[in-house]
């Protein structure tokens, strides 16, 4: 067989980056102005630090366990094989599917004014079932095309992202950016904060190719927390010159393009076309890496409960059908599910992946390293993380509130039917 040339640390992070920004810098940028209002700059570093708090699990365990399965190994070398790993195992399929109704329903908030159509519900859920097929397509002819599309792709989007960062910085009004720190708005922070916990969640996929890395218990550590510092301090930039050149009232209006919006004070009509570009390009390379690679890594996980060794191999497009059920359920959420409706559920979703992850890594603390205390508090602050979330969910879409707890239970549901009627089995000595 064949030897599969290593990730070296800068290409693990250019991959963790890249699948990063474009979550939330173009997909809920707007929704997160309207949530945390001038605070946003501040939201960007409170989910940093949400983000940094798992990051401390993840370094350490996915140093020592090396395995694609990722976070799902983790959880089962310490919680052991049970229908609550095996429920977290289709939860975390599920996270990429709800991630490809996110970045596709973003694209074509980007792509209609772009084209000055009207964003009709029609028209929108047009554009999205056009784009899930492209990319559906164009994973089905394997990792060759896709490994090539994703390099321009991130390419073009970091560079367009630091022209505006850079056109935006000689123009801003440091007024217009200074935070609002009374009760009312540090609600709004906080909320925006644990929504935009999701905009981190890319530094996941570095575990889900631990196997093909270089050195990776040293470069696996170093590309996590490299990854998430770097991606912070783009988001912290942008959304200062974002507020600070571009009214709060006008950004909140532009929700479904507010980049592009924000963009035209200091560049003009050639900012909005470059930054819609760069919107269009962000998304494309977050969907394709999504629907490549760790959607379907993690539907062989909630299906089988172990990685098949066609899927190690990175052979993963034999079979199809892992593709056309992910893709088909992503294109549902987006047509039935608001922006931020999705935005929350995805957030809930991987923050009860993580909370695990932390459970086992606290079971696992003796065998594989990392302070206890710590730990517990790192555990504690992502209770109070997911509890403000369903909070939030309760108090603004109660409807986003019952799916999130019926997407939990039927995780449960469908793997103690799989346990009970097809003996479903996760090896540990496998994962």
């Amino acid at each position: 067989m064949k030897k599969t040339k290593k990730l070296s640390l800068i290409e693990v992070i250019s991959m963790a980056v890249g699948t990063m920004i474009g979550a939330s810098i173009f997909s809920i940028f707007g929704l997160g102005a309207e949530i945390a209002g001038k605070n946003l700059p501040e939201a960007f570093i409170l989910s940093g630090i949400y983000a940094l708090v798992v990051a401390y699990s993840y370094a350490t365990l996915g140093g020592k366990i090396i395995s694609n399965a990722g976070p799902i190994a983790f959880i089962l070398k310490g919680l052991g094989d049970g229908v609550v790993t095996g429920a977290l195992s289709i939860l975390m399929w599920l996270s990429y599917v709800i991630s490809i109704s996110l970045f596709v329903k973003g694209f074509a908030g980007y792509l209609l004014p772009f084209l000055n159509m009207e964003s009709t519900t029609w028209a929108i859920g047009f554009v999205e079932v056009l784009v899930i097929a492209f990319f559906t397509a164009l994973n089905f002819f394997g990792s060759k095309a896709v490994g090539k599309v994703e390099f321009y792709i991130v390419f073009i989007k970091l560079t367009i992202l630091l022209v505006f960062i850079l056109g935006g910085f000689m123009t801003i009004d440091w007024a217009m950016a200074r935070p609002n720190i009374d009760a009312a708005h540090t609600s709004g922070l906080l909320n925006a904060s644990v929504i935009f916990f999701l905009s981190y969640m890319g530094f996941g996929l570095i575990t889900n190719t631990s196997e093909n890395i270089k050195d990776p218990k040293k470069n696996i550590p170093l590309a996590i927390f490299i990854s998430i510092l770097f991606v912070m301090v783009f988001y912290i930039l942008i959304s200062l010159v974002t507020i600070g050149n571009l009214p709060l009232t006008e950004i909140i209006k532009a929700q479904e393009n507010a980049l592009a919006i924000a963009a035209k004070p200091f560049l003009g009509d050639f900012g909005f076309i470059l930054i819609t570009i760069g919107a269009l390009f962000s998304l494309s390379s977050a969907l394709n890496a999504t629907i490549f690679g760790g959607a379907n890594i993690a539907y062989s996980l909630a299906k089988d409960g172990e990685l098949p060794d066609f899927f190690e191999r990175k052979v993963w497009f034999k079979s199809t059908e892992g593709l056309y059920i992910t893709a088909g359920l992503g294109l549902v959420f987006a047509l039935f599910f608001n922006l931020e409706a999705i935005a929350s559920i995805t957030s809930t979703i991987f923050t009860v992946i993580y909370i695990f992850v932390l459970i086992s890594h606290l079971k696992l603390q003796k065998e594989y390293g990392g302070n206890k205390v710590l730990i517990i508090i790192n555990l504690t602050v992502l209770l109070v993380v997911f509890a403000a979330l369903m909070k939030y969910q309760w108090d603004t879409q109660k409807s986003t509130f019952y799916v999130s707890i019926i997407t939990f239970l039927g995780a449960i549901i469908v793997e103690y039917v799989f346990r009970k009627y097809k003996n479903r089995e996760m090896n540990v000595d496998k994962i």
